[in-house]
Order: structure tokens, then sequence, then C-alpha cells
């Protein structure tokens, strides 16, 4: 298809999925680069794209969006939502290419349920998304986060690390009295505590706040430009398996990333960003969910209290050469 002139993506959510689409969207505006690119999200995602030159047309689900005849479709969600979207785009009298996110769900079932490893190589998500699209070629350049030119007030001139302690899922999060003594282990050296998460981190964003003295609690309301505008100011980021990974990979931010119950296979470490990943490789009940859990199954949660923080701590040291 040579005489391509509208492409749409689809990805609904969530922030880490969608920064991960944003190597697929520049690759695609490489190879296409009069076609005009509209993307189609949730409004909770808007920023992470809003700035993004390579996107025409931001289109908000359940938004009055019109119905343009596209040449390419991608649906990089393929979900039962996101194949009906695709329906209202490509009326039958329409000649539109529709290209699908191939999940991988047996792999997945067959690691989680009975520890049996199919992945024959470790593929991250970008390589996946463009795995579904013929004949297009990633680039070296890792996410894409653009943030234009929203201001923000400058911090007092030090060092600082950023500590992320939320994930949506229990499973995920490194205990807080871990992450407390981690933060008081760095402030003895001179560095400054910058705290950062969204509008469900709040409790346990203050708690950890109240127990590193000096520690700045930036956690907002989802206000993701400006979290990562003071997240630029960072030596490096210590975060669980979240979103926030994903915005300081995208941001060029050294990632020191924790993992609990999530594993590498899954496709969401950091992503072309220096960083270290770290994770407690004795246990057979690694992985215990694809998501996350709100509890741990084994009740031992080991897969994370096995991660002490002298461990992280020293680790991290020799990690960014300090």
């Amino acid at each position: 298809m040579l005489n391509v002139k509208k492409i749409l993506i689809i990805r609904l959510s969530a922030l880490g999925d969608i920064l991960l689409t944003t190597p697929v969207i520049r690759s695609i505006k490489n190879k296409y680069p009069n076609a005009e690119i509209d993307f189609l999200l949730k409004k909770d995602y808007f920023d992470a794209i809003k700035y993004n030159p390579n996107i025409n047309n931001i289109l908000l689900f359940g938004g009055a969006n019109p119905l343009t005849h596209y040449d390419i479709i991608i649906d990089l969600q393929n979900n039962r939502v996101s194949r009906s979207i695709v329906s209202k785009y490509k009326p039958s009298s329409y000649s539109t290419k529709v290209y699908r996110f191939s999940k991988p769900q047996l792999k997945k079932f067959m690691l989680v349920n009975f520890k049996i490893n199919l992945y024959k190589e470790i593929l991250q998500i970008p390589e996946r998304y463009t795995a579904s699209i013929p004949d297009l070629m990633l680039d070296d350049k890792g996410l894409d986060l653009f943030l234009g030119d929203y201001g923000y007030m400058e911090l007092e001139k030090g060092e600082y690390i950023g500590f992320a302690p939320g994930s949506r899922h229990f499973t995920k999060r490194y205990p807080i009295k871990y992450f407390s003594e981690l933060g008081n282990l760095f402030a003895e050296m001179g560095f400054k505590i910058l705290i950062f998460g969204g509008v469900s981190d709040q409790i346990i964003c203050r708690e950890l706040a109240y127990k590193i003295p000096g520690s700045i609690n930036l956690c907002n309301d989802n206000q993701l430009l400006l979290t990562s505008r003071y997240m630029n100011e960072c030596k490096f980021v210590i975060t669980n398996d979240s979103g926030l990974m994903h915005v300081a990979s995208a941001l060029r931010v050294p990632v020191v990333a924790l993992f609990g119950s999530s594993v590498k296979e899954f496709g969401f470490a950091p992503y072309k960003t220096k960083n270290l990943l770290l994770e407690n490789n004795s246990l057979s009940c690694r992985p215990c969910s694809h998501y996350g859990r709100e509890e741990c199954p084994k009740k031992h949660f080991n897969c994370m209290m096995k991660l002490i923080p002298s461990l992280v701590y020293k680790k991290t040291i020799e990690f960014m050469e300090i």
C-alpha cells in the first residue's frame, strides 16, 4: 500500500502501555512521512502523547470523534472494546488494512500457572507491537515523552534521587518500610529524595515522606507533565514495575526497577535507558500473575521481602558508580 494518507493507532490504556507505543509511532512516521497519524486513547492518558510531534490528532475514547476513512488501522489494544472501535472505522465499503497486536496469551498462561517458560527470547513490548505490523523496523531511540512548555517551580540546587513507590497491585509494590530505609541510606550520603506518584498513591507517598526526613513529596493528581519535569532533575529513579518506571525510561533517566511478582519475560522491563532490574530469581512461585495480585498467594511475599534495603542500596551504588 504505497499511497497511505491516514493512519489510526488504537491503544486505550494504560500509561506504561501507551508510552511503549511511542517507538512504534515514530517508526510509522518514518515509514510514511506524508501520512496523517491519529491516536485514540482514554482521556486519563492524554498527556502521555499531548505534545508528540509524530501525531496529528488525538482522539478520546467515548468522545465525539468523526468517522474518518483510514488507510491503515493499527489496534495495539486488541480486546473486545478496541475491536468494536475498529469495526466502526472500517465499514465493508472501505479498503482499510487492519493490523492487530498479537498477544502471547498461551505463553503467559503457561508461565504463570505451570511455570513452563515457552518464551524463546525476551522481546520487549515495542518489539512485540512492531512484529504485528508488516515491514516495520524500530530504531534505537527508546520511548518518547514530550513535555512541551509545561511550567513548574524549580527546586533548590542539590543531588536528587526519585522514588516511585506506587503500583496498581500489591505484589508489584516494594514495601514502604523498605523504601523508607533505603531513602534514609541515600539521605545519609547527601542525596535529596523526591517522591513521585498519582492519585492512587497519595497515602503511601505521604507515609513515605514522613518516614524520610527532608524528602519532598511531589505526589499529585495525575499531572504527568509536572511529575516528568521534576523527574528530569533526578540522578536516577528507584521504582516498582509501574507506569512511572516507563516515564523515567522515556525521559532517559537511569532506572532501578524492583520486580516482585512480575518478570521480564512479559516484556515490560525499562526500555532502552540505563537500568538495573532487581528481582528474586530463587523463587519457584514467580511469576504468580501477569498483572499483579492484591496479596501474595503464598503469604510470604518473598519476591519483595528478600530484596532487603541494604542489598538494593549496594547494587544501586555499584550500578550508578557513586
